[in-house]
């Protein structure tokens, strides 16, 4: 099935440049990667019994939604997000259109002792083996187009090799191909590939058809603590954001944006609390 014309430009440019980069590491061969990986969803179940709203945080240098780009160590950045309280971290790779590099992956998951997801366009099987991550990406939209793999053949390689994986969708009708090919961690990224346009009404009627057993994650357009009390309400396990907390353009703190929303539920519990007892006194 392909679906090049539900594509935007932006998009389809970063889809040409994932295979092309795909292709050269087939030609050239290389190091066949294992991984012993971090549980992510014991991660999420670590943040919910210490009160704390599982959240994977990214690092994101920039991207093409996004206005200006973080030139902070990478390192730095996911120690920070770590420190706010992020139950795991998700981590750029591609290098043209996001400023993510392989070598920053290696470098944080060597200083963190949270789950890594490696955040990239995989199309074949050849770019499982670029570096080690606790997490592999594999969104379902990308995984229609011709000249790409299997997504059942890339989720059972993946796997094979020690990744977890997850599968990210964005409609009813890729949640059951996800489902099919036997995904376990389900993401629903609220921004719209053809238009680049955000909705959080997306999770919100999309989550319906994900079965109590799969790990949930809401994905993009998660930007304030009333977001993410929304989505958490929708049924969502875990957040992914990267844009509200790299803060990109105003170079904003990092731990601090974390920790904002990790805290969003103890902070409105609370809030209601507060409310409640001044009613009594009234």
């Amino acid at each position: 099935m392909s679906t090049g014309g539900d594509i935007a430009p932006k998009v389809r440019s970063i889809l040409d440049a994932a295979r092309e980069r795909a292709a050269s590491r087939a030609d050239t061969g290389g190091e066949r990667v294992a991984v012993d990986a971090r549980s992510l969803t014991g991660a999420f179940e670590a943040a919910e019994a210490d009160g704390r709203v599982p959240l994977i945080a990214e690092v994101k240098p920039t991207s093409p939604t996004t206005d200006g780009e973080r030139t902070d160590d990478p390192v730095e950045l996911a120690e920070s997000m770590v420190a706010g309280g992020a139950a795991a971290l998700s981590v750029l790779t591609e290098p043209e259109h996001f400023g993510g590099s392989t070598d920053a992956l290696e470098r944080i998951r060597a200083a963190v002792d949270v789950p890594v997801l490696r955040k990239d366009f995989v199309v074949r099987e050849s770019q499982l083996d670029a570096v080690e991550s606790d997490v592999l990406l594999l969104i379902v939209r990308f995984l229609d187009e011709e000249g790409t793999d299997d997504l059942a053949d890339l989720l059972a390689a993946a796997r094979e090799r020690g990744f977890q994986v997850l599968v990210e969708t964005h409609t009813a009708e890729e949640v059951e191909r996800a489902l099919a090919a036997g995904a376990e961690i389900v993401g629903v990224n609220n921004r719209d590939l053809a238009k680049l346009e955000v909705d959080l009404g997306t999770f919100e009627d999309v989550a319906p058809e994900a079965p109590e057993n799969v790990t949930l994650i809401a994905e993009s357009g998660i930007a304030t603590t009333n977001d993410a009390l929304a989505m958490r309400e929708a049924g969502a396990d875990a957040l992914l954001v990267g844009s509200a907390i790299m803060d990109a353009a105003g170079g904003g703190d990092v731990e601090a944006n974390t920790r904002r929303l990790v805290t969003a539920e103890s902070d409105a519990t609370a809030e209601t609390a507060a409310d409640a007892e001044t009613e009594t006194h009234q």
